[in-house]
C-alpha cells in the first residue's frame, strides 16, 4: 500500500456507506429507489468498460473512470447529470488523468456504433460541456488510488501469485467496480477481500498470513460478503432491469434537449 494515500485527497474523501447509498429528491420525485440508483450505476460502470475496449485504454483508466462516475452521484443527481453522457465523459477525463488520452470524436463514434437508442447520442460539444460540469462536481480531485499495485505486492507477499490465483484476484478485483467499495474503503482492503475470496475458491490456507498482517478481519470479511452478494444476486441482471431504471428519469433525447435550448432563447 502506497503510503501517500493516507495523505491523498482519495483518503479524505472517502465515504460512510450510508452517505454513497443516498437518492436525490429530484430523482425520486421520479421515482428511483435506492435499487435504481445502484442499478443505473451498474449500467454505466459496464458501458463505461464497453467502450473503454473499443477505444483500447488500460483497466486502470477504467478504473479511473468508473471512480469519477461514482463520485459524481454523490453530490449530483441523475436528473441534472445524465448517466449516458456522464459515463462517456469520465472515461474521456480518465485518459487524461491516466496519461491515456482517448480523442473525444473517437468516443463520439463509438458510442454510435455500440448504442442506436438515440438517448445515447451525443456530440464531441457535448462531453466536452459535461467534463468541466464533473471537474467541478469532483472539486478538481483527479487522484485515485486502486487496489492492483496493492494486490500484486500482497499476492508476492503471501507467496500467492502463480497465474492462476493472479488472474482470479485480478478478475475480482475488476468487478468490486460494479459497486460502490472504492467510495468506502481503502484500496489495500479492497485487494486483502479480492484475496481473502480468491484463497476460500482455491482452498488455500491463509489464515496465518492473515493474522500476520494485524489487519482488522472483520473489515476484510464483510467487504468480501459484499463482493459474494453481488455475484449471488446483481451479476445477471437484463438489460430491460436497467432501462427501466433510467427510462425513470425520463431524460429527453438530444433533439428535445435542443428544442428546449431552441425556446429558451
Amino acid at each position: 500500500m502506497a503510503a501517500n494515500f493516507w495523505t491523498s485527497s482519495h483518503y479524505k474523501q472517502l465515504f460512510d456507506q450510508e452517505d454513497v447509498d443516498v437518492v436525490f429528491p429530484l430523482d425520486k420525485e421520479k421515482g428511483i429507489t435506492l435499487e435504481d440508483f445502484k442499478l443505473i450505476k451498474m449500467h454505466m460502470a459496464s458501458y463505461i468498460s464497453k467502450l473503454a475496449q473499443h477505444v483500447k485504454v488500460r483497466q486502470r483508466v477504467v478504473a479511473t473512470a468508473v471512480t469519477y462516475m461514482r463520485r459524481v452521484y454523490t453530490r449530483k443527481s441523475m436528473s441534472e447529470y445524465d448517466p449516458r453522457l456522464v459515463a462517456p465523459t469520465c472515461l474521456y477525463l480518465a485518459s487524461k488523468a491516466e496519461e491515456s488520452t482517448v480523442q473525444a470524436k473517437l468516443l463520439v463514434f463509438y458510442i454510435r456504433k455500440i448504442y442506436s437508442d438515440e438517448k445515447y447520442r451525443y456530440e464531441i460539444k457535448d462531453i466536452l460541456e459535461m467534463e468541466m460540469k464533473i471537474l467541478e462536481a469532483l472539486n478538481y480531485y483527479l487522484v485515485v488510488y486502486h487496489p492492483y499495485r496493492s494486490l500484486s505486492q500482497l499476492l508476492q507477499d503471501a507467496s500467492l501469485n502463480d497465474i492462476s490465483m493472479t488472474q482470479l484476484t485480478w478478475g475480482v478485483v475488476n468487478d468490486t467496480y460494479k459497486m460502490d467499495l472504492a467510495l468506502v474503503h481503502p484500496p489495500h482492503l479492497i485487494a486483502l477481500a479480492c484475496i481473502y475470496i480468491a484463497s476460500v475458491l482455491k482452498e488455500k490456507d491463509t489464515t496465518a498470513w492473515f493474522e500476520e498482517l494485524r489487519v482488522d478481519m472483520n473489515v476484510v470479511k464483510n467487504i468480501s460478503m459484499e463482493i459474494l452478494d453481488f455475484y449471488e444476486n446483481h451479476r445477471m441482471i437484463p438489460e430491460e432491469r436497467f432501462n427501466a431504471a433510467l427510462n425513470k428519469l425520463g431524460l429527453q433525447t438530444l433533439d428535445g434537449q435542443a428544442s428546449l435550448r431552441a425556446r429558451r432563447l
